[in-house]
């Protein structure tokens, strides 16, 4: 094993806080800062110091070696791109704000690179022209770039961030399945080795388009995602995927009837006023999709998940409709929106509003309500998609049985893209038969920075973090807990420990006191602290498990022993 070098802190640019950062929203962002991991250096822009640049590198090293294992070849491409990939594959508009956009001085448009589909594909079309060239797989891990409209939660939400993403290119579907299944199983070993509690959950694909995709997510509280799992069976999905079947309808409904129901403009009053449940109304969300305004049905005591709208029409950009819009359409009363009789608005309803079923709805009137309308008789649906926000205790659309919702990160997202790019690009190889095939291709990123941040939050306690051996920036820290004979132990242990091939952070800080560096210890989270301190004379230190919490007194050489045993 080769000898290690020691880091002394009194020459590590590692600027321990005893506060956090006033602008601190999440556990991650506040210890990764106090303990002197990273620095703002503009919103949503990081600088990795010498302790963050080590955790991860280490996250890097062991998804590379994991990627690696599967066959797949790093590269590296540009940051930088030109527009005319992302013009052809759509991606130049789709992507709208979040787009860093730039000019040369000859006036020609750039981008800076949010993720590279358009750049793999035709770096494939240049190098692979036979069926015999496939399957391949590549990977880069590199800097992305999102002009994310409100960066927040430090390194978690990033507008420039480090991803490791993966492209896979195969001649069929059965292959393309097969490198999907790869990638799958290098991800749960790499989050597993990086010490990551993580779900597998499905989801949607969205604008990336695919025949399948799936979400890995870390549970924490500061998540931005919403997931859901089954307490009875192993299904869980984004709140995004979940599915929801139709119900029974019955048949034989009386004729339409219009009621006036003045001052009703909401679900609860309308409810009230007519002494019916808020899951017997119809409530209809008007919306504009790619300008069109369209309604959107959804029982009454249920709200529509905007988000999952989104990805369900993406690439179409959705958004709410205006009182100008109302101004333009007097056709559409405010409050009293209902599905029959809308002229030229499409109708998108969640699959709960079935053929045969009856609502309490609008009338398109003035205070004015219709009980019995009857969808497939007095109104048609054009599109049905799962569109409500889900709720805890609906029904596992695989059992039964309540769902339970909670909070996590996206570290990790796969999809089976298909020929998406391929077809945009001409992306063909010559078959085995001598005619063009068509490739098809798969997606896969995981984000790097962002799992330093996850592993933060989900590994962290009281006094501060508290990281997996794995990624962990050094192996042991040790403490020179006083002067002269602690600190002459102390260096004779790091020295011992480095020689034995451990990575070793040395605190040999003059003018500190040991509550500091032991405060400072606890607060960067090595797994193991090794103290010299008040019986360093008798050759006796204190080792600490951080995880654990554990504390025992024992001679250096035994300490020496254990630490090293380790390794």
């Amino acid at each position: 094993m080769s000898t290690q070098h020691v880091q002394r802190m009194s020459r590590l640019m590692a600027k321990t806080l005893r506060e956090d950062p006033a602008d601190a929203e999440t556990l991650s962002h506040r210890l990764l800062v106090r303990a002197g991991y990273v620095r703002r250096s503009s919103a949503g822009v990081w600088t990795w110091l010498p302790l963050g640049k080590r955790v991860l590198d280490n996250v890097s090293r062991i998804v590379r070696e994991e990627m690696d294992a599967i066959g797949a070849q790093e590269v590296l491409l540009p940051a930088l791109l030109p527009k005319e990939p992302y013009e052809v594959s759509g991606r130049w508009s789709e992507y709208g704000d979040l787009l860093f956009r730039l000019k040369d001085r000859k006036g020609a448009d750039y981008l800076l690179g949010p993720t590279h589909e358009e750049i793999f594909t035709l770096v494939v079309k240049d190098q692979c022209t036979s069926y015999k060239d496939l399957p391949v797989m590549l990977y880069q891990i590199q800097t992305k770039y999102r002009d994310e409209a409100r960066p927040r939660s430090g390194v978690l939400r990033g507008r420039e961030f480090q991803m490791k993403d993966s492209y896979s290119f195969d001649v069929s579907d059965e292959g393309l399945a097969e490198s999907y299944r790869l990638h799958r199983e290098a991800y749960v070993r790499i989050f597993e080795r990086l010490g990551l509690d993580h779900r597998i959950v499905s989801a949607v694909s969205g604008a990336m388009g695919g025949s399948a995709s799936e979400e890995f997510l870390a549970p924490a509280a500061a998540g931005e995602d919403t997931f859901v799992d089954c307490p009875s069976c192993d299904y869980a999905a984004n709140t995004e995927a979940v599915t929801f079947a139709a119900a029974p309808v019955t048949a034989g409904h009386p004729a339409i009837e219009e009621v006036d129901t003045p001052d009703t403009p909401t679900i609860e009053t309308l409810a009230a006023y007519l002494g019916v449940p808020a899951s017997a109304t119809l409530k209809n969300l008007l919306v504009k999709v790619d300008g069109e305004i369209t309604a959107v049905g959804v029982p009454g005591d249920r709200e529509v998940d905007l988000g999952k709208l989104g990805e369900h029409l993406a690439p179409a950009v959705v958004e709410l409709v205006t009182a100008e819009d109302f101004a333009d359409r007097p056709d559409l009363v405010r409050g009293y929106v209902g599905p029959q009789g809308l002229d030229k608005v499409p109708y998108i309803a969640d699959p709960r509003i079935a053929p045969g079923t009856s609502w309490v709805t609008g009338a398109n009137k003035p205070g004015t309500h219709a009980r019995n309308v009857v969808c497939g008789r007095d109104f048609e649906v054009d599109r049905h998609l799962d569109v409500v926000v889900v709720e805890p205790g609906d029904p596992c659309p695989a059992c039964g049985s309540g769902l339970r919702l909670d909070r996590a990160i996206e570290i990790g997202h796969i999809f089976q893209l298909g020929r998406k790019y391929a077809d945009a690009f001409g992306l063909d190889v010559l078959g085995k038969e001598g005619k063009p095939v068509r490739v098809t291709m798969g997606s896969y990123g995981i984000g790097v920075s962002r799992a330093v941040a996850a592993l933060a939050e989900q590994s962290a306690d009281e006094r501060g973090l508290c990281w997996p051996a794995a990624v962990a920036p050094a192996d042991v820290h040790v403490v020179a807990a006083g002067k002269a004979v602690p600190l002459a132990l102390a260096e004779e242990a790091a020295q011992a420990l480095a020689d034995a091939g451990q990575r070793v952070l040395l605190d040999d800080r003059p003018g500190l006191s040991p509550g500091v560096k032991l405060t400072d210890a606890e607060l960067i989270g090595v797994p193991w602290i090794l103290v010299a301190g008040r019986r360093s004379a008798d050759g006796v230190v204190e080792l600490q498990d951080r995880a654990a919490g554990t504390r025992e007194e024992l001679p250096l050489a035994e300490a020496l022993s254990r630490l090293t045993a380790r390794a």
